[in-house]
């Protein structure tokens, strides 16, 4: 019973979370730059808040361990738990919002560690003929939506400190 493949897909999910990375970021490193007034600003009309982001990541990694414990959700793009509101998100506070998100890594982290490379090379059933793919398929892909937004955190972080620049002179 090989974990070589999954040992290493919990280890980047790892240090996505708190490690010190070549790309020099992490979540924990990112999170501390936000606190319960900015997490729910949007530096620009268009850009998500930091907690819009963050849900929007609960949400998916939800998604995902429901699909490798065999009971897709079926959260699609278009869905409003896929983007909630600041509004709504300011009533669930900053403080429960990172609850929610580290307990959503710890859970799938929590999962991968019962399973073993086989697991990840079986086929995903849900997926039909036009998704052709394996449950490492699914591991990956939510490794690169953290690391894809955790790069648009750090883009929102900049811009709200710059708007704070530009206020105070």
């Amino acid at each position: 019973m090989a974990k070589v493949l999954i040992n290493n897909m919990i280890q980047q999910l790892k240090n996505i979370e708190s490690a010190d990375l070549w790309i020099d970021e992490n979540f924990d490193k990112k999170l501390t730059e936000v606190n319960d007034m900015t997490a729910f600003e949007r530096p620009l009309p268009d850009m998500h808040s930091i907690a819009e982001l963050i849900s929007h990541l609960i949400e998916w990694r939800k998604e995902v361990l429901s699909r490798l414990n065999g009971n897709p959700r079926g959260l699609e793009m278009t869905d409003a738990a896929n983007w909630r509101t600041n509004a709504e998100l300011s009533k669930k506070g900053w403080d429960n919002l990172l609850k929610e998100f580290y307990t959503s890594q710890q859970s799938v982290i929590y999962f991968l560690e019962g399973k073993d490379d086989e697991f990840l090379a079986a086929p995903y059933p849900y997926a039909g003929p036009a998704f052709p793919h394996d449950y490492q398929y699914l591991v990956t892909g939510l490794i690169h939506h953290d690391l894809y937004h955790l790069g648009q955190m750090g883009i929102t972080i900049k811009f709200l400190k710059m708007r704070e620049i530009n206020q105070m002179a």
